[in-house]
């Protein structure tokens, strides 16, 4: 009797053990991990999670399943996240929209700072003002002087109301003062279909999506958002070189996970995004669509949030746009 009373303390001490926090942290990954990407598939979020999961997968040896939850501008799944158990189960890659603009524009179901925490800034990349080539018109002077002459009768896409491509079509309205319609879809991949299908006439889209139909022809590029060119695509202006002076905006994607995640599960998470991000063949597939791989710490990552969350909120007092639009 004594030696089994010995036994099961010893198994029971080993339970113990194992089911501790310090413990799972030690054994994470255990299972496959789930990456939320709160757009359709076939935009840039969504490429960006495919090529890091890829990676994630083959360093953990567990399976990264990428989970597209469309709807209501990225809210949608990041709302799934931020209710999600902290286990380092289920990974958020954000916009802006959810994460730095859609906060300032509505009442959400989950708080940023409260429920989410953060992991990695994942890529940057411009957008670039792409139109179909039915329209009759080769730059953004052009562009411009055609949507004068029809008022309120040229509709620009975005991937979701409150998002950075619906900014920069309202950020295009206050500084070429022109009158354009939003049409607001679930993401990138629709805005594609329906761009190329001449459904819809123009997108400040993401890079990654838009490159390989602007190379086929399918779309012609007028201008970048950033201040300087991409090298993707180093023969389109910028916005500013195209005359519309003071225009500076981009996108971005990170990696977040449910508070109260342990640090060790953040840590490893952090250390596993940032090496695949470091590889040569993710970088040169992110720079040949436009996108710049980054890879911060947690903290870096948080600082960066608070500052375009604040550019943000002044762009949108100064556009007026709603969540709406």
């Amino acid at each position: 009797m004594i030696r089994m009373n010995k036994v099961c303390v010893v198994c029971i001490g080993c339970w113990l053990a194992a089911s501790s926090p310090f413990a799972a942290a030690q054994i994470y990954p255990a299972k496959s991990i789930r990456i939320v990407v709160p757009f359709a598939p076939g935009g840039a979020t969504d490429l960006t999670a495919r090529l890091v999961g890829q990676k994630m997968s083959e360093t953990f040896k567990q399976t990264v399943v990428v989970d597209n939850r469309p709807g209501a501008g990225g809210v949608i799944g990041a709302d799934i996240v931020a209710r999600a158990a902290p286990d380092g189960y289920t990974v958020l890659l954000a916009s802006p929209a959810e994460i730095a603009v859609l906060p300032h524009l509505q009442k959400m179901p989950y708080n940023v700072d409260k429920d989410l925490t953060a992991v990695s800034l994942a890529v940057s990349t411009p957008l670039i003002l792409v139109i179909h080539p039915s329209l009759p018109v080769k730059s953004v002077k052009e562009l411009i002087a055609f949507a004068k002459s029809r008022p309120g009768q040229l509709a620009y896409a975005s991937a979701g109301s409150g998002g950075v491509q619906h900014l920069a079509g309202e950020l295009f309205k206050i500084t070429a003062k022109i009158d354009l319609v939003h049409v607001p879809y679930k993401g990138a991949g629709p805005v594609m279909a329906d761009l190329i299908g001449g459904q819809v006439p123009m997108f400040f889209s993401g890079m990654p999506p838009s490159m390989p139909h602007i190379r086929a022809g399918k779309l012609r590029a007028l201008a970048v958002t950033t201040t300087t060119r991409s090298q993707a695509a180093p023969e389109v202006p910028t916005m500013i070189e195209a005359g519309v002076s003071g225009f500076d905006i981009s996108n971005w994607f990170a990696y977040f996970v449910p508070a109260g995640t342990g640090l060790d599960i953040i840590a490893k998470l952090n250390e596993e995004i940032v090496r695949a991000l470091k590889l040569a063949d993710v970088k040169s597939k992110l720079a040949n669509v436009g996108a710049d791989a980054v890879g911060t710490t947690p903290a870096e990552l948080e600082k960066f949030v608070r500052a375009e969350s604040s550019k943000f909120a002044q762009l949108i007092k100064l556009s007026g746009a709603k969540a709406t639009d």
